[in-house]
């Protein structure tokens, strides 16, 4: 039996067993058979990735032919991706360092004052005329059922800068800008003061406004460079007096913006201090915290109706003070930052649709001078899905270039902020993948009609043009 007859048995899928000195060694036919699914699609899937490779690399000859014409075309995308890496870095950035923030304010701190901190609407004249808390109700509020300790606050800073007013010296060396702020003994139950050197005031600074202060990490650098550790009994001047230094702090979490935190150019003292150092400034903020972060809520309550009976209010009157917490911060950012990602996504849709409208005309362009080609195309058998994908590709291809530019550019510039300049930006790769996905979008959508154009001319009339 000839190899002819072998195969056209096995083509047909009847088994023909092969002995070889009596004994079988091979049946032929339905392994035949059964392999030959598998290779055509093996063959298949080969060539859809040979005919996708093929026309990416005719849609980028066709970018090559005309450079100018396609950075152009692209310049939208990219800077509609750039803003959308860079903004996205700055705002996770930006949340980390806030979310930190919050967490180092602790769930169980509850804040008393005049009005809100922050608002994002127009704040309402009333709030600005309401009278200040007094220094000496945060003595009552510690005594409540579910308040574990309260300090007032008092602050000499310039809050829409965040930073102080006030120069500290030590003979030559002099910390400017330093915020002066004062309070009770029990603010170190409240927060988590650490103390690098030295100690904490304690009540008998407090009674007898002993002048003593304690520096933050960055001031106690600038007012002795040598040694901060030997800062422990030295004077320095305030305003012309002289205060005892009995302790230095720790180095605080960078601030919410980058770089340094201005919390670390501060100079502490107790609140009674500070009081006869400026006896104008009656602005308090009431700190204080839960016994237990699962009663928050009781404790704001009662702290609530405590003031209401300080500032004498009836029943049918709305508070004249504001209680917040952690929460309080953490709503008010996450509606700021979606505010922000609002506008970022408006002010990069606008380059993007502009980018999307480019390529459109491109492919528009492209699909007239290539007429012939068309023809010539459909001429030799090519189908209509033939040429709507190929130019569909070239409108893909198109933007994503533009688009892996934009995320190039916008990493470059987060990384440079990050650690060039220093400000809070954090790449991510969900964004990256999101704007990449966008400009595979803009090439299909803005890509469609060209393409669809391009599939439906007639062969002969496609022949003929000149």
């Amino acid at each position: 039996m000839t190899w002819d007859s072998l195969l056209f048995r096995a083509q047909r899928g009847i088994s023909l067993s092969v002995e070889l000195e009596g004994k079988a060694v091979a049946t032929i036919g339905q392994t035949l058979t059964s392999t030959r699914p598998a290779r055509l699609r093996t063959m298949m899937r080969k060539e859809g990735a040979l005919k996708l490779r093929g026309e990416v690399l005719l849609a980028l000859d066709t970018l090559k032919k005309n450079p100018l014409r396609s950075a152009l075309t692209i310049l939208g995308i990219v800077i509609g991706i750039t803003t959308v890496i860079t903004v996205s870095a700055m705002i996770n950035g930006l949340n980390d360092n806030v979310l930190a923030g919050i967490r180092e304010l602790g769930s169980d701190t509850i804040i008393a004052y005049r009005f809100p901190w922050a608002s994002l609407s127009r704040p309402p004249s009333e709030w600005f005329t309401r009278k200040e808390l007094q220094p000496e109700w945060a003595e009552d509020m510690a005594k409540l059922p579910h308040v574990a300790a309260a300090s007032p606050s008092l602050r000499i800073f310039m809050p829409q800068f965040g930073s102080g007013t006030a120069d500290v010296r030590r003979g030559v060396y002099r910390a400017k800008n330093v915020i002066l702020q004062g309070n009770s003994p029990s603010i170190g139950q409240i927060f988590d003061l650490k103390i690098e050197f030295g100690r904490m005031f304690n009540e008998t600074d407090a009674e007898h406004r002993m002048p003593v202060v304690l520096l933050g990490y960055d001031t106690a650098r600038i007012l002795f460079p040598e040694s901060p550790s030997d800062s422990i009994g030295k004077e320095v001047t305030i305003n012309g007096q002289l205060f005892t230094v009995i302790g230095t702090a720790e180095k605080r979490k960078q601030g919410i913006s980058g770089g340094s935190n201005p919390e670390d150019n501060i100079a502490m003292m107790p609140v009674t201090t500070l009081r006869k150092l400026y006896p104008n400034q009656k602005d308090y903020v009431i700190f204080a915290k839960a016994k237990d972060p699962n009663n928050v809520g009781e404790a704001v309550e009662e702290m609530r109706d405590l003031l209401r009976r300080k500032r004498r209010l009836p029943n049918n009157k709305p508070d004249d003070f504001a209680l917040f917490t952690s929460d309080y911060f953490l709503d008010l950012w996450n509606k700021i930052s979606g505010l922000i990602f609002i506008l970022m996504f408006a002010v990069a849709s606008v380059g993007l649709v502009v980018g999307g409208i480019g390529v459109m005309n491109i492919m528009l362009v492209s699909v007239t001078e290539r007429t012939r080609e068309i023809g010539v195309r459909k001429a030799i058998g090519a189908k209509r899905g033939n040429i709507l994908s190929q130019f569909l590709i070239e409108a893909v291809t198109l933007s994503a270039v533009g688009g892996v530019i934009g995320v190039l550019f916008g990493s470059g510039l987060s990384l440079l902020m990050r650690y060039g300049l220093k400000m809070p930006a954090v790449l991510s790769f969900f964004w990256i993948a999101t704007a990449l996905i966008m400009c595979a979008l803009i090439g299909i959508v803005f890509g469609v009609y060209p393409a669809w154009k391009a599939a439906r001319l007639d062969p002969v009339e496609a022949l003929r043009y000149e």
